[in-house]
């Protein structure tokens, strides 16, 4: 016996699940929704135009759905308070909503865009900056390339004078020693010349003496 019921309860069910459609309240502002199919059933609850519900079933002889709100909640609504579109209302506040995300995000893109321009044009002249800068410090690094060419050409200048400036020193230092050298020979030439003039002096005081001194032998003789 219970058999038969849970097959009646089941197809009950399935058939309620297969006629299960969405629908949409009517473009009035509020409408009932009640625990039966009659306007003599309590008030459940308003449901406000626009709302989308479940319709679980449908009863033409009475003319009232059985629908399932967002929340759960079940009851039965006029079926002619129902539609397959959102009421105009509705559709025009989610248009209007739309809208206002669209302008938003269009708000926000423009906020952004003008942020990486900006920052576009802060790279630009950052690079135009460094650009600069680099020029500069390329013709910085010519100016000490060409420095420390002419530094080590006068580092290599200076040890050829150097090693000249030696050179030239030592040529100083024999030409004074032959300078002594031919002063002291020159004094010792003078010395031997004077000596030389003084013992010829004497020799030819010598012989001097001795032709004066025959010519009187000889005059004595005469006489």
């Amino acid at each position: 016996m219970k058999t038969p019921l849970s097959i009646f309860v089941l197809l009950s069910l399935f058939s309620q699940t297969a006629l299960a459609e969405t629908r949409y309240v009517t473009d009035v502002f509020r409408v009932t929704l009640r625990s039966g199919k009659s306007t003599q059933n309590e008030i459940i609850r308003m449901v406000p135009s626009g709302l989308a519900l479940t319709v679980l079933e449908t009863d033409k002889a009475s003319g009232y759905s059985h629908v399932r709100m967002p929340s759960g909640k079940e009851g039965w609504i006029l079926s002619r308070y129902l539609m397959d579109l959102p009421s105009a209302r509705a559709r025009l506040s989610r248009s209007e909503t739309k809208l206002a995300n669209t302008e938003q995000a269009m708000n926000q893109l423009k906020t952004e865009l003008k942020t990486i321009t900006g920052k576009k044009n802060e790279l630009a002249r950052e690079r135009k900056r460094l650009n600069e800068q680099n020029i500069k410090l390329s013709r910085k690094l010519s100016n000490i390339t060409r420095v420390s060419s002419n530094a080590i050409q006068l580092s290599n200048d200076h040890v050829r004078l150097k090693k000249r400036l030696t050179e030239q020193d030592r040529e100083m230092q024999f030409l004074q020693q032959e300078n002594a050298n031919l002063r002291d020979r020159s004094n010792r030439d003078w010395f031997i010349v004077g000596a030389l003039v003084v013992i010829g002096s004497m020799i030819f005081g010598i012989i001097l003496t001795r032709i004066r001194w025959k010519k009187k032998s000889t005059w004595g003789e005469i006489t």
